[in-house]
């Protein structure tokens, strides 16, 4: 059983996986912006929020985690032919949330890993990173293609010293961001782009972090897991 450090606990993606990794009896470290229902808070638009949750999860899982999942993003549009500082802010927010802060926790986690013989990470990404987003979403997609370049670098950098790196890139999943958009740009459109006629179970989602988390042979590391019904295929 390993101790489990997971970002974005709270709705969605993350509390799936924190309800299946515990379920399976693995020492879930949970981290949410709020703090709420056992998690940890840490707000990842400010600067050293993921320093001080690493500490604070070390603490809390007596000096050793052996896998990261870095799950926790944002997904807020701003208009290009708007104000351009709100474009700005929108861009520096999207990229300290969505990239920075996995970037931050990965730094830690691989020297952390170096010290206990290895581990892993697994960065929920987005199928965005493929093939981009919508015009209101640029920020979020290259956010999401820097998170997939990260971690093919980790993956060639470190397999040696057993640190292996794994991603998956989510297309429409059920949660509150997936149904808002779906809302704005027309679901039944949108679901029609689906071959398989339907988006992503957050289940779904979660038993694929579970399975790289635990399970992935380590010859996996450095690939990218799609899990959007055919949308986007490779």
């Amino acid at each position: 059983m390993a101790n489990i450090l997971l970002t974005g606990a709270s709705r969605g993606i993350g509390a799936a996986a924190r309800t299946l990794l515990t379920a399976r009896g693995h020492t879930v470290i949970a981290q949410s912006t709020t703090g709420a229902d056992g998690t940890i808070a840490a707000d990842f638009a400010e600067a050293g929020s993921a320093t001080a949750l690493c500490a604070a999860a070390l603490d809390a899982a007596g000096g050793h985690i052996y896998v990261l999942v870095n799950n926790a993003g944002v997904f807020e549009a701003v208009d290009i032919d708007g104000d351009e500082a709100a474009f700005a802010h929108t861009w520096a927010r999207s990229l300290a949330i969505n990239l920075q802060s996995a970037a931050d926790l990965c730094r830690h986690a691989v020297r952390h890993f170096r010290t206990q013989g290895g581990g892993r990470i697994v960065n929920v990404a987005s199928r965005a990173g493929h093939r981009g987003d919508s015009p209101n979403h640029w920020h979020y997609a290259a956010a999401k293609g820097g998170m997939l370049a990260m971690t093919k670098t980790i993956a060639r950098g470190y397999a040696r010293e057993n640190i292996l790196a794994f991603a998956i890139t989510p297309g429409f999943t059920m949660t509150g961001m997936a149904d808002e958009y779906l809302a704005s740009r027309g679901g039944d459109k949108l679901l029609a782009d689906i071959p398989l006629g339907r988006v992503a179970s957050v289940d779904e989602v979660a038993e694929t972090i579970r399975w790289l988390a635990t399970d992935a042979p380590p010859s996996l590391t450095g690939a990218t897991l799609d899990i959007n019904g055919a949308s986007y295929v490779r």
